[in-house]
């Protein structure tokens, strides 16, 4: 077995500086030119790219199973071109990265159901050592495969996913033809919204699926949740759609984000302004729905536990922030205050009791840099893990955020970035120093 080395990176701004000159060339290659002057990328840990060109990789949304349950194995996707959007005729790879055999890829299929922010869903499923699983396109609808990687038995499910279960037997999932119509780059191409001339209809909603049989039920449907007032409006009147579904920890309740929009060109299909947000949650089964943030505002979010979830928002009379909720009650409590100051794709680190660090990451600064770091909630300290530059082509739809993700045991972080000069790439960051 051949173990790629880490970058040889300081944990000090000012150690690094002092070393970069010495740094391997996937990082020295990082200094790129923009707004009239050099723009560095700069890693204040070890760090390492596990995929490179001709092709680009990415996994995609953050709070997804990357690695594998020994942390060897790490997902993504493989893509040949990048800066447009996708049609329904473009095709990606799915595949593994061996990060003790010389970062070897290992290809598992393909997908044609995918977008350049959250992939096609690609995650290990809980509770098995060795399955994966992600959405495609067959026949006419989508669907999923789960593949045991091992094995190589393969089966496929009549619907799509979107999140799983902590026991791997179920998992939700949203109209991803509908998605698509009301925000595109969110759901997937090829399939058009069969209800596209509705605003709130009865047959489009979440599912609940059974991950061994494939059988699934809708148990929340838009014309449900349109009935229950925002702030005292009637929300028929607008489009509505669902997004971003997640599981608490426990497997007993599960958020999604009611999303509508007032105007869309109906001849089109294309969106007109921006949405508006609420966040609820609610049982497995669909019952007990609570609108745990009716600001209007949500936006990232994670369960902390089964209880609590941590998300940006701005709570009426409050300013923009990360705050605690706890779910079925009134309670909040801001998050980083001054710290954490501005939006990004929270998670909490799987190390001690799993609420202690908080891994976050930054949209492009001025200098188009983003900026992956961790908070110690205890202490209210932030630590930064380097700062990564975006070159301009990167934008819309087509950008590459960070996404910044945890190995099981919370001592690596896996990110997507084009800042090595190959395009987008997977690169992983060592914090073990810094968490354990």
């Amino acid at each position: 077995m051949t173990a790629m080395s880490w970058q040889a990176v300081k944990c000090t701004r000012r150690d690094w500086l002092r070393s970069a000159a010495a740094a391997t060339a996937g990082l020295a290659a990082a200094t790129t030119r923009g707004f009239g002057a050099a723009v560095e990328s700069e890693a204040f840990v070890p760090i390492r790219a596990i995929t490179s060109g001709p092709r680009f990789h990415w996994f995609g949304y953050y709070d997804k199973l990357e690695f594998d349950p020994s942390n060897r194995y790490v997902l993504s996707n493989e893509v040949e071109f990048e800066h447009r959007t996708p049609t329904a005729a473009d095709r990606i790879q799915v595949g593994m990265v061996d990060t003790q055999d010389g970062d070897k890829w290992i290809p598992l299929g393909k997908s044609d159901a995918w977008g350049w922010q959250q992939g096609c869903m690609l995650q290990w499923r809980p509770g098995t050592a060795s399955e994966v699983l992600w959405n495609d396109r067959e026949d006419g609808r989508f669907v999923c495969h789960i593949l045991d990687v091992k094995t190589g038995a393969k089966r496929t499910l009549p619907r799509p996913v979107y999140s799983v279960s902590p026991d791997g037997k179920w998992a939700v999932t949203a109209d991803f033809a509908r998605i698509q119509a009301m925000r595109p780059g969110y759901g997937y191409q090829g399939i058009p919204d069969p209800c596209a001339d509705q605003k709130s209809p009865q047959d489009s909603g979440i599912w609940r699926v059974n991950l061994e049989t494939g059988d699934s039920q809708l148990i929340v449907s838009l014309d449900d949740v349109v009935k229950i007032l925002h702030q005292g409006e009637d929300l028929r009147p607008h489009w509505n759609y669902f997004n971003h579904l997640l599981i608490n920890p426990d497997g007993t309740r599960f958020i999604f984000l009611h999303r509508w929009r007032k105007e869309v060109d109906t001849p089109t299909g294309r969106s007109l302004g921006g949405f508006i947000t609420r966040l609820f949650t609610a049982n497995l089964d669909g019952s007990d729905l609570c609108v745990l943030d009716p600001s209007g505002h949500t936006s990232h979010f994670i369960w902390r536990d089964p209880q609590h979830v941590c998300a940006w928002t701005k709570p009426e009379g409050r300013k923009a922030a990360f705050y605690l909720f706890q779910d079925q009650t009134p309670h909040v409590e801001i998050v980083g205050d001054g710290v954490m100051a501005v939006n990004g794709h929270n998670t909490y680190v799987p190390v001690g009791e799993g609420t202690e660090w908080i891994l976050n990451d930054t949209y492009p600064d001025r200098t188009r840099r983003q900026t992956p770091y961790l908070f110690h909630v205890p202490s209210g300290r932030r630590v930064e893990l380097g700062h990564f530059y975006l070159p301009p082509e990167y934008q819309g739809e087509w950008r590459c955020d960070l996404h910044p993700r945890s190995s099981r045991d919370g001592r690596t972080v896996a990110i997507d970035s084009p800042h090595g000069g190959a395009g987008r790439q997977v690169w992983l960051l060592d914090i073990r120093q810094i968490v354990t």
